[in-house]
């Protein structure tokens, strides 16, 4: 007889098991697809639908889920990749992938990982891009070589439901002899430019220099004419009133020899005098003062006038002088000199730059600042007229 015991247990057991693969299909029937995923079933083996985000209901044991693709725009950075440039020298490059699954289907079952594919291809296509380059084009060609990889990326991994957003080289890193080449290039460049810099200041140093020397040598010479017209003026003016006065004087034969003895002592007082010059006429001129101390007649020698005495030989007086007040004369030399000072600048400033007609002054050669000119009221013309020569 059998125990009841026993059958109560082999039926507890089996409803157990019956509860469980309840539990197990349910549980594998219901599925929760979150937000940006995508979930690939597969019915007995082949490809059924793709679940999009939300609450799906699948057959127990019938249906399989395959794989969940992330939809997001993902981003995968590569090692670096030695490269050799068309110059045969080696560069290593980090790249940077932006990319994005359009196809989960296509991206599951057309490639077995299409990250590595990606990474391969991109590795492959950098090769074929940067072996066309030297290495100044390299390093100067980033947007030219992301355009290409991008453009040769994306129609590759169409076919697998990928999209290719974007490519980035990360770092071009050439050997470090290259890189200690391209400093010292850098270097001597940076050097090149001071000196280019040093010797155009250098130059319009020069310039400003040389133009004020030129201002200064005009304004320096036309003092040096003015001097000497006014100093020519003024001895012509004094010599002619020290013969005015002579003659209108009437100075004696006697007081003429006096002068004239009184001069030789002074002549043999010079340390340096060796040799005294005597005058042809010494022995006329020595019977004139014999004859003038000796009271004779006044006309006909060397010191005589057929004019009566105290006339001048000028018919007219002298013209009056007219001297410049010396607080005027100052004050227009110093506005001269500040004209000149400020002409002389403003031609430093503007030389060594192209001609500007609005700032003719010092942009072409010979041109600076105006001569001065004396002015009338200054410097008034002391010569005779014409009609008060001598007779």
């Amino acid at each position: 007889m059998d125990d009841p015991s026993g059958g109560q247990i082999a039926l507890y057991i089996v409803l157990g098991l019956a509860v469980l693969f309840v539990i197990i299909g349910l549980i594998r029937a219901v599925r929760i697809v979150p937000q940006t995923v995508a979930v690939l079933v597969e019915r007995l083996g082949r490809y059924s639908r793709t679940l999009d985000a939300g609450l799906h209901l699948l057959i127990p044991f019938v249906d399989r889920v395959r794989a969940g693709v992330d939809l997001r725009e993902q981003v995968v950075s590569f090692p670096p990749q030695p490269v050799i440039t068309s110059d045969n020298l080696v560069v290593s490059i980090d790249t940077v992938i932006y990319f994005q699954v359009t196809e989960p289907k296509d991206a599951v079952y057309e490639i077995a990982n299409y990250i590595t594919g990606i990474e391969q291809l991109t590795v492959t296509t950098l090769r074929n891009v940067v072996g066309s380059m030297d290495l100044e084009q390299t390093l100067t060609s980033r947007d030219q070589i992301n355009g290409q990889l991008r453009g040769v990326l994306d129609e590759a991994t169409g076919r697998w439901g990928v999209r290719v957003n974007r490519v980035e080289l990360k770092s071009i890193d050439p050997p470090d002899s290259i890189k200690g080449s391209m400093e010292q290039q850098m270097r001597a460049e940076r050097d090149r430019r001071a000196t280019i810099l040093t010797a155009e200041g250098v130059k319009q140093s020069q310039i400003l220099t040389a133009e004020g020397e030129k201002q200064a040598a005009i304004l320096r010479a036309e003092g040096n004419a003015q001097s000497a017209i006014l100093n020519a003026e003024g001895e012509a003016r004094a010599i002619l009133q020290v013969f005015d006065a002579v003659h209108r004087g009437d100075a004696d034969p006697k007081l003429l020899a006096y002068q004239y003895l009184q001069v030789l002592p002074k002549i043999a007082q010079s340390p340096s005098s060796k040799m005294w010059f005597l005058p042809s006429e010494l022995s006329g001129a020595l019977g004139a003062f014999a004859k003038g101390f000796a009271g004779g007649d006044d006309e006909g020698g060397p010191f005589g006038s057929s004019r009566p005495a105290g006339e001048s030989p000028l018919k007219d007086d002298l013209p009056p002088t007219t001297l410049t007040d010396p607080a005027v004369a100052l004050a227009e030399a110093k506005r001269e000199s500040a004209a000149a000072t400020a002409d002389a600048t403003s031609a430093g400033n503007l030389s060594g730059r192209p001609f500007d007609a609005g700032a003719e002054l010092g942009q072409r050669p010979g041109q600076g600042a105006a001569p001065l000119r004396p002015t009338t009221e200054a410097t008034p013309s002391l010569q005779k007229p014409e009609d008060s020569a001598p007779e």
